[in-house]
């Protein structure tokens, strides 16, 4: 196992992040069938979306600092095994109710298990942590884009509820694969054996690092904008700039497209140029390309220029997130699970209120939109340029 390389786990890595997003995504497309199916209302089905976001990040904060503490094998194989049997009761629910309830436990089980590879990546890379989520992240950006395609897929052929069945099927492979091949480091020299007072003390540890709080901030605002983005795409270019839904799906895939560019760009740079210049870089990039967007919406130009600023902007989002995630890491080498859970939390608590802030400012435009994702990018500027002029310590940096 210490012969291989740690590129060649790489896919499995990203194979078993997927499950988040293919969650989330595969049945977006059935969830108008599901309304008439269970007999309720279109808020209760996407209500089990928010039940999802909030059980996934529960499972992370639980099962992070376990990990810690107990090693990554039980709960990789205990939150996979979960998972599988979760998502092939949910194909079988009787009601909106129990459909919830199982939800909210798949979501706790995919915490569990996606928690403990952000702590192996940086186990297996060290310093070169960034290039591992880096390449991790271009994978899994594959399971976004193909997800609602292969929700659309099965509903062609047959009903939701397989949805479910082939996500059931596709964890028992992933679980297959992880028990023959995933590397199960060993935990951590453990100074105290109390469960619960080991869990305490590695919040306690995360949370009194203040050096790290400018790359949490940066980490949850920038989520903030994918998640502003994500939840307004559609009616920006459907019914603002009244393109067909063949469109939209082609541009949306391209924005992803776009996300994954920037992983490649971002791992093959960050050895040489080094994790708080690539972000710093990336950071003035999407300044840059924030300000296009709010100029474009404002001014009325052509879709055309829409899409090249969101591009960009996304492309540079991704390396500005995933080089924050990567410096936070780095300063938990003994409790990375719990590092792992505070940062999958802050991301999935900064996206919930992405919907809720475009509906206090929606005003049948586009503009809410271009100026919550411009002002955030602005906020993690001021943040990361205090960084630099007050000198804060930067894991990994001899000097910020």
């Amino acid at each position: 196992m210490t012969q291989r390389s740690p590129l060649s786990y790489l896919p499995l890595f990203a194979a078993i992040f997927a499950i988040t997003p293919l969650a989330i995504d595969m049945y977006l497309p059935a969830m108008p069938g599901m309304t008439d199916d269970f007999s309720t209302g279109i808020s209760q089905v996407q209500m089990s979306l928010s039940i999802f976001l909030a059980g996934y990040a529960l499972g992370m904060l639980t099962f992070g600092p376990m990990a810690d503490h107990f090693g990554r094998k039980f709960f990789l194989i205990a939150g996979l095994s979960g998972f599988i049997l979760t998502s092939l009761a949910l194909a079988f629910a009787p009601s909106i109710e129990w459909f919830i309830t199982l939800r909210l436990l798949q979501a706790i089980f995919g915490g569990a298990a996606t928690v403990v590879v952000p702590g192996t990546i940086r186990d297996l890379f060290g310093k070169d942590t960034a290039k591992g989520m880096a390449y991790v992240s271009m994978a899994m950006m594959i399971a976004p884009m193909l997800a609602p395609t292969i929700g659309s897929l099965i509903l062609s052929f047959t009903d939701w509820p397989k949805i479910f069945i082939v996500l059931s099927v596709y964890g028992f492979v992933i679980l297959m694969i992880a028990m023959a091949k995933f590397p199960f480091l060993p935990p951590k020299p453990k100074q105290d054996h109390r469960l619960l007072h080991s869990i305490v003390k590695s919040y306690r540890i995360v949370f009194s690092n203040r050096h790290c709080y400018p790359f949490l901030l940066t980490t949850m605002v920038t989520t903030f904008s994918f998640f502003t983005y994500i939840t307004s795409v559609s009616f920006v270019y459907i019914s603002v700039y009244e393109l067909s839904e063949q469109t939209f799906g082609i541009l949306f895939g391209s924005n992803v497209v776009a996300l994954m560019c920037g992983n490649f760009i971002n791992a093959r740079l960050v050895s040489r140029i080094g994790t708080l210049k690539m972000l710093r870089i990336a950071l003035i990039n999407a300044v840059f390309s924030a300000a296009c967007l709010l100029y474009v919406v404002a001014s009325g130009a052509s879709v055309v220029w829409l899409v090249t600023a969101l591009l960009f902007l996304m492309a540079n989002l991704i390396m500005v997130s995933t080089n924050s995630d990567a410096l936070v890491l780095l300063s938990f080498p003994n409790n990375s699970g719990t590092a792992t859970a505070v940062i999958g939390s802050l991301k999935f608590g900064s996206g919930a209120f992405a919907g809720l802030a475009l509906s206090l400012l929606h005003d049948g435009t586009a503009l809410p939109f271009a100026l919550i994702v411009a002002t955030s990018v602005a906020i993690t500027a001021v943040v990361q340029s205090l960084v630099k002029w007050r000198r804060i310590p930067v894991p990994g940096q001899t000097s910020a």
